[in-house]
């Protein structure tokens, strides 16, 4: 699924300003060869760039329903929210066509429960397992999403995109 309709109908009033959304990412594991962890991961059609399941947070939905939701959509793998673990102000992003979005992101540690992850929908190009040792190059704030999730600390870390932040 591409951009939700409520967004393209708020661009018809709104055009390319500045719109505040609400995200949702998800680190993906599974367990791997000899104790290690695996990471879901997908290439964006758009950009080619490799992210964690990440969308945009519909109207009436928990940041955690999306996360589910964005898996199958995304990947066609049923996953398990463990725990929230960051919540983070993102820089604001310019879309090719000039759209811009600033997100408040909610990020969330989550179990694969089953399914073959592949690419089932138009928005990803490939669909993969990484090592958590071994994943491929990514945007900052997509690495720093996974290593907080797999981290384990206690709270919620509240902070700005590259930026200090405090734990709750």
């Amino acid at each position: 699924m591409g951009t939700p309709g409520f967004i393209t109908d708020l661009r018809t009033d709104i055009g390319h300003r500045e719109l505040w959304l609400i995200g949702s990412s998800a680190t993906v594991w599974r367990p791997g060869p000899r104790g290690t962890r695996e990471i879901l991961l997908v290439r964006r059609r758009d950009n080619g760039r490799w992210t964690p399941i990440c969308g945009i947070v519909e109207p009436g939905e928990l940041p955690s329903e999306t996360v589910v939701r964005e898996a199958a959509e995304e990947a066609g793998v049923r996953i398990e929210v463990q725990r929230f673990v960051r919540v983070c102000a993102e820089e604001t992003l310019v879309y090719g066509n000039g759209d811009r979005c600033r997100f408040l992101d909610h990020d969330f540690l989550c179990r694969w429960v089953d399914g073959d992850a592949r690419v089932s929908d138009d928005e990803s190009s490939e669909v993969g397992w990484f090592p958590e040792d071994g994943l491929p190059e990514m945007t900052a704030s997509h690495r720093r999403r996974i290593e907080v999730s797999l981290a384990g600390a206690p709270g919620v870390i509240c902070e700005h995109d590259g930026g200090a932040g405090v734990v709750l």
